[in-house]
């Protein structure tokens, strides 16, 4: 199963400069509890945009869970994570490497999103109760033809989240 995992704007934003558009401490835990023990997959600019590594390079594997890497530069290589340069290589990794019902999670960024959307089972958005006129990332239209809203969780703002936002599970039609 493909499931993708983001949280977006009013306008589908969701990022700046290779970075969140805001810090919200619930959505952070909801994305590692979510995530923890699965393979996530994101492009190579999601991936440096994780901390450092260990060798000093951009990029941290998030722990726990199995990271994958989809490059379009073929000189892109790394120890500490897989890295994949088609969708091709990426089918025949996971063809040969996962459980025939492990939930796959897309983490990011823009293209990789554009890249699955029409691929995924699941989608499960944080939707921040805000806009972002500075974004420069968008997550693609969320069609209600093609999805069915299941679950929605909704929470105000609080002294740790300046936003008001929902956690929204979504399934193909």
């Amino acid at each position: 199963m493909i499931s993708i995992i983001s949280a977006i704007g009013n306008n589908n934003e969701i990022g700046r400069k290779n970075k969140l558009l805001c810090n919200l401490p619930a959505d952070m835990k909801h994305f590692r509890e979510t995530t923890r023990g699965h393979t996530v997959i994101m492009g190579q600019r999601t991936f440096e945009s994780l901390g450092t590594g260990t060798d000093g390079d951009p990029g941290k594997p998030l722990p726990n869970r199995r990271n994958i890497i989809l490059t379009l530069n073929k000189e892109y290589k790394r120890n500490d994570v897989e890295v994949v340069y088609s969708l091709e290589e990426l089918d025949e990794l996971l063809k040969d490497t996962t459980e025939k019902d492990e939930e796959l999670f897309i983490i990011g960024g823009g293209q990789i999103y554009k890249l699955f959307i029409e691929k995924a089972d699941r989608l499960y958005i944080t939707h921040v109760n805000a806009e972002f006129s500075d974004a420069d990332t968008y997550f693609p239209t969320i069609e209600e033809s093609k999805w069915q809203k299941v679950k929605e969780e909704k929470h105000e703002l609080d002294e740790k989240n300046k936003y008001a936002y929902s956690f929204v599970e979504y399934t193909k039609k």
